[in-house]
């Protein structure tokens, strides 16, 4: 497998990650900017890939640790690897496994139900029998479901953190119904927070978080605006995706 060598927040992270098939990028970086953790807590990654969302999180708060879990064999080696390349391998740690593997071998791992303060996820985007497969195979699995349902990857994720603990997720925008059907029952104080990549643009994308155990209600914020109108990243983009700074959802 061929790799780039990439950087991340303004070159402060360097990562390798697959010249062709999934490749990370914004998606990652507003997902960790969004994880409202607290010093000495715990954060799961629940599909690192290479560990772009979990190094970026671990560079924003220097006394987080982070667990990555990561189903391709290749793409956890790349992710350990990075989190050596730049000096965060004592506080992001990567399992390979998958959120389809039942609870009791997940907790061999170390990845056990209900035991982090806040889960991230950038789930796969499509079901296998619904879209044809990419020719490449890291990016087919990486964008595919396979072995788990949209909505029992959720469940998996939701079951992860601690009760009050936080599920934040980046996904198409056009599958929130079905992650919030996902969601239902296991997460309150919803916080829909789309990201629009330009004025008069539909969001394509929208970051989704909840609170386990809540019974707060919905919020639909307004968003992020990414591109302004010349093209270049908005001062507010520009400040997390170049500087690291927080993308604070619940006072959008």
């Amino acid at each position: 497998m061929k790799l780039t060598d990439d950087g991340f927040l303004g070159g402060r992270l360097q990562v390798l990650q697959p010249e062709k098939g999934y490749r990370a990028g914004i998606d990652a970086v507003m997902l960790a900017a969004s994880v409202p953790a607290a010093p000495g807590d715990h954060v799961l990654d629940v599909g690192a890939g290479v560990g772009v969302a979990s190094l970026c999180l671990a560079s924003r708060l220097a006394d987080v640790k982070v667990t990555g879990l990561e189903i391709q064999r290749a793409l956890a080696g790349a992710a350990l690897e990075n989190t050596k390349r730049n000096k965060l391998e004592t506080r992001v740690k990567i399992i390979e496994g998958s959120a389809a593997e039942k609870a009791a071998i997940l907790a061999t791992k170390g990845v056990a139900y209900g035991s982090f303060d806040h889960v991230m996820t950038n789930p796969p985007f499509y079901e296998a029998e619904k879209v044809w497969n990419s020719p490449d195979e890291s990016k087919a699995t990486a964008h595919m479901l396979e072995d788990v349902s949209l909505g029992e990857w959720m469940r998996v994720t939701c079951a992860m953190a601690k009760p009050k603990g936080t599920v934040t997720i980046v996904h198409r925008a056009d599958a929130l119904p079905e992650l919030l059907k996902g969601i239902e029952g296991k997460l309150g104080g919803l916080i829909a927070f789309p990201l629009w990549p330009a004025v008069g643009k539909e969001a394509n994308r929208v970051l989704l978080q909840g609170v386990k155990s809540s019974r707060a209600p919905f919020k639909l914020a307004n968003g992020l605006l990414l591109h302004d109108d010349r093209g270049g990243f908005t001062a507010e983009a520009d400040a997390i995706l170049r500087n690291g700074a927080a993308l604070p959802l619940s006072s959008a």
